[in-house]
């Protein structure tokens, strides 16, 4: 099997999987358990929309902040408070690079890092590729340090380089969440008062079940 790191964008069709830690793939995780669907979608506008179409819950941030009018922010902690048939979420980031992607798509992250690993060995034919969202398309140390500790769990498959340097810089944990803590993306986190969430990112394997995109919204996988 190999086992692939990109950024931004995907070129496997086979499994891919979506990491962005800080916090879109943590708060889809943590949502998973508590609605029967969660639709991602890239324009405020189109989250509005929907939202009241299907009289969802409405989630969302831009640039870390919650937006206006909405029910929540991208908060893990915060998104354990609400259920219902349907989420709506929209983020900066990891809901923006879903639709562009051909394979078949898992969303990973610290809380659920081993049993999407397990997943995507299930699904994959050859090619296990995971895809850091990175902030507007440049590199985040969280994501590349999050797709690390997935890979803990490949580690025996044919990584490539990119991947093999994710996997080595993952194993010392206390060194990846001070990493983590003092990043671009959680020290804006910080200054809208949301360290919580980034404490909450950081804990590893809280949950067994693995979200999952496909034809426009995503279900847990168990």
């Amino acid at each position: 099997m190999k086992v692939s790191l990109s950024l931004d964008s995907s070129y496997s069709e086979d499994v891919a999987v979506v990491v962005d830690v800080l916090r879109a793939s943590t708060t889809i995780t943590v949502a998973a358990q508590n609605f029967g669907k969660i639709i991602p979608v890239k324009s405020i506008d189109d989250a509005q929309y929907l939202a009241k179409k299907y009289d969802a819950i409405l989630a969302g941030e831009r640039r870390g902040a919650a937006i206006k009018g909405f029910d929540t922010g991208n908060s893990p902690r915060e998104i354990s408070n609400f259920h219902g048939d349907v989420l709506v979420i929209t983020t900066s980031n990891g809901t923006r690079i879903m639709e562009g992607i051909k394979a078949k798509i898992l969303i990973g992250s610290f809380v659920n890092a081993r049993a999407v690993a397990k997943e995507a060995l299930n699904l994959a034919s050859s090619h296990i590729e995971l895809v850091m969202a990175g902030v507007e398309g440049r590199f985040a140390i969280e994501d590349y340090l999050g797709a690390g500790e997935i890979i803990s769990h490949l580690q025996e498959h044919n990584l490539d380089e990119n991947a093999m340097g994710a996997y080595m810089a993952s194993l010392n944990e206390n060194m990846v969440n001070n990493a983590v803590k003092n990043s671009r993306s959680a020290r804006r986190l910080g200054e809208l008062g949301l360290s919580e969430d980034v404490n909450f990112c950081l804990k590893r394997n809280l949950y067994d079940h693995v979200p999952v995109y496909a034809n426009g919204s995503i279900t847990g996988a168990q």
